[in-house]
């Protein structure tokens, strides 16, 4: 049984400020807050802050560590509050004795109130509960509105109302040893509590419904982040989904209310705690990260206009170091100083209009540690009453909780959410999740236990895309329905029947009121269900954008108010809201008689077109969008969902994966795909690896060769050993750096949150300027009379024609599209030729204007990963048994690789067996170490020949000659010194001198190339990028291994500390020239940092993730060289996780590629909007073409069936509202278009690697 640490423990360090939350019955209103404030405030030392919170009923107090419970509880107590329960540190510290009593005075269900309504007198209070209840009742002004002024005393048996409702309350884990059951503890606490200095943090995944641009985000973002226990929200535009993390699982209600009030459908998906993976302490040699990475989910995104409100909103906090919103997945990830600030940062998304749920937050720099406990979430179908849970709960912990680590999670197990959450310490074979399945199967054959996945957000995403089709089919069926009497009346009728027809007489002929024809009520009423039945979309995300624009509270500036706003559903709200009221209007002023003439002049039908093709597009550009970002899912299904567990008692047996533990045995037939990773135990077999790196070309396993999920055998049956479980392989790594990359903003995309942000008003105040200039011109004679066709509403209503246009034809989302989704193409096409892109659009755009690439030598140019001794040289009077002992021992202090060369060279070689006594490390030089042998005391150090000269260690010619001839080869070097000294007695023991060193041994250790080194070197060189080499080896192996490469000895820096490697970097930045043109927009309000980082050369830095972190961070793009271990570790730019050389330049060919594309959708998405909308506000309609007359009423369709206007037999050229509403949902559907042709192999259209790797046809 494993030893669990209290939390307490984890939190040694000692705080001078703690954190307490109190439970109170009685808190009803904000009299009570005020009472409670009064109360602690007057405690000495009084608290540093306290947070009070009517809908939990909780009180939480920060305070100094020696102001007491009982000082806290005895004050609230005597103010007349209730303390049902106090928490400290996720531990109850404080419960009140008079539980029964307070369930019954202080209930909060409507039924209990009603029972006790009914029953007064099965109420028996204390002369202590009236005494408190007194004074209550005088702080309380609901309380006294409910009793109605009366004294207690004259109702001694009647029950104070609250408003407290039930919230299941348990520590954040409980133990199943001897603890009562879940759901008694149901009944006996009030909420969760403090598991940090603040109250315990809780992530809920929302599902998303309604959002259709990036204002959309910035809308629920700002809603929710007004609550101050809100730390941080996060929501995804594309997946439709948003992530929360908030203090107080009883508040998620409140969070749901938040959304639905700003207009939007939201579902909880899942609401889970936020904790730490393990119990036990996380042992670490450097301090708590200062900066922390918080993912939201948004939602309200539909447009860059909305990213950069969202944007906007963030930009005066100074301690947020960096901001990346993504259209794409409708996410955000926000670095920032100061965990304390994340209510900030989401308050600050949701007063910019948008919904934001934190998804999660970490420390921006991860400390890892190893994890052998495994916690799982068990979905148990068949619990057919109450009890279950209860019995499950509990038979469970009898059967494992005396002799295995087992512990259970909240939130409860019940029949309403049948997911028993657990945590344990697998010790197979006798203790497995197996075991667990067995055990609940055993103890009522109708349980089926069954390992509960919470939906990726890839599956809530799909998820969230198909309810939003649906959702825009159903209107768009409706419209389709409707489009089609419309069209047989406005252009059938109008165009294509003769006028002299009685039909067409018919419909003409003025019906009920006024001059109103029988086509147009025709019209009014096929329209009005358009209007607010398919069309409600848009006119309920606009409401909602404009109310929570001008909220009370908000703090959005009031000229921000006026130039930074809306999106496009307010755009294509009042395209169609103006489009049918002045269709009313006129149709009012013709019922009333008002006007002379017929009415044959509406816009009635433009509303059911103009709605239609609207929706047309929507419908596209969501199913299109969900495209997009599948490069996650289709990763996640290489994983079979089935193995062969290998059991010597029990057989072959064929399992669900998820019932694998470390250290199992599978069998992967032909054709198979090992569930996870491991290692093979017997036989050899190739593996298909182009899944997960890229490479085509089978690899060889044998015996202790690791094999990795996703990847097929191709030879013959193989038993492995499992050395990792869900979450922790190297398929499962891939994608989490897939999805983070995804997450990251390039900087390129800013100029479109620049555009986007002020497009919607721009556009607007166009229109107006529009309508103003033609209703002008109409009515003081600027243009001729006959322009405009007779009807009822003259120059206003046909003026209104040219503003309708612009609203509908102006489209920002192609600009906001243009980028995120080209990159969301660009990574999974990536991640497919083995290319992790974790930074995401700016490591792209880096990459595609690459000036200079920097290579590491070992481990990068050379193979690194087994180097071998090839020569050596013992010298002195020691024997080689004791040197190579002394070699052993201390190179195996050491991971780098030369010394795992050499300790792999005394393996097969006679040494001695010694003990050391100290050995100390010295970055980038060697090692030194102290041993004791036949009464000597040694001293030995091994490293470099500038470790060796640190020392003043003598090298005689002859050891010179020797080491100069190897590294004339390129071969790397390692000396051995040693100090002797005869155990001397205590007197002389104060008796200072310098060792005298003496060469031991030395050692040459060959690394080869990498066989495809100098033919990337040289198309590197073609590229017009040029290269440079870092080594901390000598200058002479560098030289020569430069020389073997093609890399010139001006453009290698050698003998270089790893701490140097970073200077180096920051050398080349100063000083090489930038060759390149850089591709990001230079545009006068882009930041003075990017624009500053624009005149200098970027520079790449390569390598193997060892030693090389420094110089990895400080480069502009840095790429990782390594495999599954390193992908956790690197905080890289771009891993390869194939580490072959070629990989560069495909992914520099790539990265050129993909901003190409990205510019061509900018250029297409404004060239667009500039040519568009000029036409839309008439700039052509003086322009008249052919002279045949056509037989047509100036009304709605049968003038808007084509891009023309019939005036006294010429034709005006003009985008009339209907098609402009095509061109404006074909325009953001062209932009995802372009970005998915990326994928095809079509040259000029999609990207294709050449097989020669150097390459590509575009």
């Amino acid at each position: 049984m494993s030893l669990k640490v209290p939390d307490s423990k984890l939190r040694e360090p000692q705080q001078e400020i703690v954190t307490t939350t109190c439970f109170i019955s009685n808190l009803h209103c904000p009299s009570c807050v005020e009472g409670i404030k009064a109360s602690l405030g007057a405690l000495d030392p009084a608290p540093k802050e306290i947070f009070v919170s009517i809908v939990s009923h909780s009180v939480v107090v920060s305070h100094a560590a020696f102001l007491t419970v009982e000082d806290i509880s005895g004050s609230l107590d005597a103010a007349g509050f209730e303390v049902h329960s106090i928490f400290q540190d996720d531990r109850a510290v404080y419960e009140s004795k008079n539980r029964e009593e307070q369930s019954k005075d202080w209930h909060t269900s409507l039924e209990n109130a009603v029972s006790t309504w009914l029953n007064p007198r099965a109420l028996d209070d204390s002369n202590d509960n009236m005494h408190k209840k007194e004074l209550h009742l005088e702080q309380c002004e609901q309380c006294k509105r409910e009793c109605g002024g009366v004294s207690l005393h004259d109702h001694s048996d009647e029950v104070l109302p609250s408003k407290q409702e039930p919230i299941i309350t348990t520590s954040r884990k409980s133990s199943l040893t001897g603890s009562a059951s879940l759901d008694e503890t149901a009944h006996k606490s009030d909420g969760f509590v403090t598991v940090q200095p603040t109250t315990a943090l809780y992530k809920a995944t929302l599902a998303l419904s309604g959002m259709t641009c990036s204002s959309c985000v910035s809308a629920i973002t700002h809603a929710v982040q007004e609550h101050p226990w809100v730390q941080s929200i996060n929501v995804n535009l594309l997946t439709n989904s948003g992530v929360v993390i908030f203090s107080g699982k009883h508040r998620c209600e409140e969070i749901v209310e938040t959304i639905e009030d700003c207009g939007f459908d939201v579902t909880v998906e899942k609401l889970e705690e936020v904790r730490n993976p393990t119990t036990r302490p996380i042992v670490t040699s450097k301090p708590q990260t200062k900066t922390w990475r918080a993912t939201y989910a948004l939602g309200g995104l539909t447009c860059a206009a909305c990213v950069g409100n969202v944007n906007r909103a963030l930009e005066p906090h100074a301690w947020i170091e960096q901001v990346d919103i993504n259209l794409i997945s409708n996410s955000a990830t926000v670095i920032f100083s100061g965990k304390d600030h994340l209510p900030e940062i989401q308050e600050s998304i949701e007063d910019a209009g948008y919904d934001a749920t934190l998804d999660k937050v970490v420390p921006n720099e991860v400390v890892t540690e190893e994890v052998t406990d495994r916690s799982v979430a068990i979905r148990i179908d068949g619990m057919f009453c109450h009890h279950c849970p209860e019995n499950i709960i509990s038979k469970l912990g009898e059967a494992f909780g005396d002799r295995y680590s087992f512990e259970v999670f909240s939130p409860a197990l019940t029949l309403q959410s049948p997911v028993l959450h657990i945590k344990y310490t697998p010790n197979p074979p006798h203790f497995t999740v197996r075991t667990i399945f067995d055990t609940i199967r055993s103890f009522n054959s109708a349980f089926n236990p069954t390992v509960y996945h919470p939906p990726t957000i890839e599956e809530r995403a799909r998820a969230m895309h198909a309810q939003e089709r649906t959702r825009i089919l159903f209107r768009l069926v409706l419209c389709i329905i409707i489009a089609i009497p419309t069209f047989v009346i406005g252009i059938v009728f109008m165009s294509l029947i003769d006028s002299k027809s009685p039909i067409r007489k018919y419909i003409m002929e003025s019906m009920w009121a006024g001059n109103v024809s029988r086509l147009n009520w025709a019209l009014f009423i096929l329209a009005t269900p358009i209007y607010f039945f398919a069309a409600d979309t848009f006119h309920r995300r606009a409401i909602k954008e404009i109310k929570a624009m001008w909220r009370p509270g908000s703090r959005t500036s009031l000229l921000h108010r006026f130039v930074r706003f809306g999106s496009m559903n307010m755009l294509i709200s009042l395209g169609t809201s103006i489009a049918y009221f002045a269709s009313i209007v006129e149709l009012a002023l013709a019922a009333t008689g008002k006007t002379t003439g017929s009415m044959n002049d509406s816009y009635f039908d433009a509303v059911v077109f103009l709605t239609m093709f609207l929706l047309v597009g929507r419908f596209l550009e969501a199913y299109s969008k969900a495209k997009t970002g599948d490069a996650v899912t289709s990763l996640g299904k290489l994983r079979p969902e089935e193995a062969i567990l290998v059991d010597s008692e029990k057989g072959d047996t064929k399992i669900a994966t998820d019932l694998l533990e470390l250290g199992d045995v599978v069998r992967v037939h032909h054709g198979a795909s090992p569930p996870f990773d491991g290692n093979i135990l017997n036989g050899n077999s190739i593996f298909d690896e182009s899944s997960l790196t890229g490479e085509s070309r089978p690899v060889k396993k044998g015996e202790g060769d690791t094999v990795f999920s996703g990847t097929v055998n191709k030879g013959s049956p193989v038993n492995i050993r499992i050395t990792s479980v869900s979450g922790t392989s190297m398929l499962d790594q891939i994608i989490n750096a897939v999805r983070e990359g995804q997450t990251r903003r390039a900087p390129v995309e800013r100029v479109a949150d620049t555009i986007t942000s002020h497009f919607v008003p721009f556009v607007i105040a166009v229109a107006i300027t529009t309508w103003i200039v033609w209703l002008v011109l109409g009515t003081t004679g600027g243009i001729p009379a006959n322009w405009k066709n007779e009807g009822a509403g003259g120059w206003a209503l046909w003026s209104l024609r040219f503003a309708i246009a612009v609203f509908v034809i102006a489209c920002p989302c192609g600009i906001g599209l243009a980028a995120p989704t080209a990159l969301f193409v660009g990574g999974g096409l990536a991640a497919k030729h083995g290319i992790l892109v974790r930074g995401g659009g700016e490591a792209f755009q880096e990459a595609s204007s690459l000036d200079c690439i920097v290579f590491d030598k070992t481990g990068t140019l050379t193979q690194g990963g087994d180097p071998a001794v090839t020569s050596h040289k013992f010298s002195g009077d020691q024997s080689s048994k004791l040197v190579l002992g002394i070699v052993k021992v201390l190179e195996e202090n050491s991971n780098h690789p030369i010394a795992r060369a050499l300790v792999s060279f005394c393996k097969t070689q006679p040494y001695d067996s010694l003990t050391a006594i100290n050995v100390d490390e010295v970055p980038g030089k060697g090692l030194k170490g102290t041993f004791r042998a036949d009464g000597h005391e040694i001293t030995a150090i091994i490293g470099n020949e500038s470790f060796m000269a640190d020392h003043h260690v003598p090298i005689t010619a002859n050891d010179a000659e020797t080491l100069q001839t190897w590294k004339s080869r390129g071969e790397s070097v390692a000396l051995i010194a040693l100090s002797s000294s005869q155990s001397q007695p205590a007197a002389n023991a104060d008796s200072t001198h310098q060792p005298t060193w003496q060469i031991a041994g030395v050692f040459s250790i060959a690394d080869p190339l990498r066989p495809e080194a100098i033919s990337v070197i040289e198309a590197l060189k073609k590229r017009g990028i040029e290269v440079w080499m870092l080594s901390g080896d000598n200058p002479t192996t560098a030289n020569a291994v430069g020389a073997q490469v093609g890399i010139p000895t001006t453009n290698i820096i050698a003998g270089v500390l790893p701490d140097q490697k970073a200077e180096k970097i920051k050398y080349l930045q100063q000083t090489l020239t930038k060759t390149r043109t850089s591709n990001i927009i230079n545009i006068p309000f882009l930041s003075n940092k990017q624009s500053n980082k624009t005149k200098r050369p970027t520079i790449a830095m390569v390598g193997d993730g060892i030693n090389d972190a420094p110089a990895l961070s400080t480069a502009d793009l840095s790429i990782a060289i390594g495999s599954g271990s390193d992908i956790a570790l690197s905080s890289s730019s771009f891993i390869l996780i194939n580490s072959r050389l070629t990989t560069i330049l495909t992914l520099l060919d790539l990265s050129r590629v993909v901003f190409r594309r990205v510019y061509f959708n900018f250029g297409w998405a404004l060239v667009y909007n500039l040519v568009a909308m000029p036409i839309a506000a008439g700039v052509l309609f003086p322009i008249t073409t052919g002279t045949t007359q056509m037989d047509m009423h100036h009304n709605g369709v049968g003038m808007e069936g084509g891009m023309a206007m019939e005036s006294a037999g010429k034709t005006h050229v003009r985008l009339d509202p209907v098609w402009a509403s095509l061109a404006m949902a074909l325009s953001s559907v062209s932009v995802v278009c372009s970005s998915l042709a990326l994928r095809s192999r079509i040259p000029g259209v999609g990207f294709k690697v050449r097989k020669d790797g150097e390459g590509i046809d575009m």
